[in-house]
């Protein structure tokens, strides 16, 4: 899409605000991430402000996420508190830029399917690096591969998990696709089960809702948690237990999603709940 001419490359952070960060923006119920609407979407134009003059593209801008969120798994292999609170600073960094390729599109009105596609990689990148290097750490950062690490097939394991539970919803989109179905929208109720009993369990789910702890933020946060644990306690029993918890909840969180998606309305022409 071409650029729009009529708005200028140095505009004020109210004018920022009104065009890139309406609510059809901020009120997506399962796209806009918590992180963002606390504090990341008030700092976000600041940073979309500084790149409107340069020739950096909204696309560029997503390579940034790339590199960035894959950082932040390689940033666990550094031993300690360190390189937690490393992975921890490029977490948040991945989704201030993830905040800002889209500003910069909706400013210069330079929308494309590769920019959303460059986005699925970002996030794909991330929390699947994520894991896998987390795994690594819990055994040691050992990379000897005579002898692995059960931890290292652990992150493994838990990485495929995540990158199949994100998968789900993509398989949604791409079914309703190939069914001649309208685009499922990101409103408030979409998804929710039909049957009584997962209705149910979903809704207990919300007051522990630890389907979310397999986002790149959450995961550094909880990493970096537990490398403080692992000081105060000595050795990496703190991480072990920490991916060998995810792993469990992973596992929970597939079968789970493949349920309620089976069992809702988004893979009918009755979308909305």
């Amino acid at each position: 899409m071409a650029e729009s001419p009529d708005r200028p490359v140095r505009p004020t952070i109210a004018e920022l605000r009104e065009v890139t960060q309406p609510p059809a923006v901020r009120g997506r119920k399962n796209s806009e991430h918590w992180v963002a609407d606390v504090y990341l979407r008030r700092i976000s134009p600041y940073l979309t402000r500084a790149l409107l003059p340069t020739r950096v593209s909204a696309n560029t801008v997503t390579w940034f996420m790339i590199v960035t969120g894959a950082s932040a798994g390689l940033a666990l292999l550094v031993p300690g508190i360190p390189g937690a609170l490393l992975a921890l600073l490029l977490g948040q960094m991945q989704m201030l830029w993830d905040c800002c390729d889209g500003e910069v599109a909706r400013w210069r009105g330079t929308f494309s399917p590769a920019g959303t596609f460059l986005d699925k990689i970002g996030h794909y990148t991330a929390e699947s690096v994520i894991p896998v290097c987390l795994g690594i750490r819990a055994a040691g950062s050992d990379f000897s591969w005579t002898a692995p690490s059960g931890y290292a097939y652990a992150g493994a394991i838990l990485a495929l998990l995540i990158m199949f539970n994100k998968a789900l919803n993509d398989m949604v989109h791409v079914s309703r696709a190939f069914a001649g179905l309208p685009r499922l929208e990101d409103v408030a109720g979409v998804g929710t089960p039909t049957s009584s009993g997962l209705a149910r369990v979903r809704r207990l789910v919300r007051y522990l809702p630890f389907n979310r702890i397999f986002h790149s933020v959450e995961m550094t946060i909880l990493a970096f948690l537990a490398a403080i644990g692992d000081a105060l306690a000595g050795g990496l029993a703190v991480t072990q237990a920490l991916v060998l918890v995810m792993l469990v909840l992973a596992g929970v969180t597939v079968v789970g999603h493949v349920l309620a998606i089976l069992s809702s309305t988004k893979l009918t022409a009755a979308d909305r709940g």
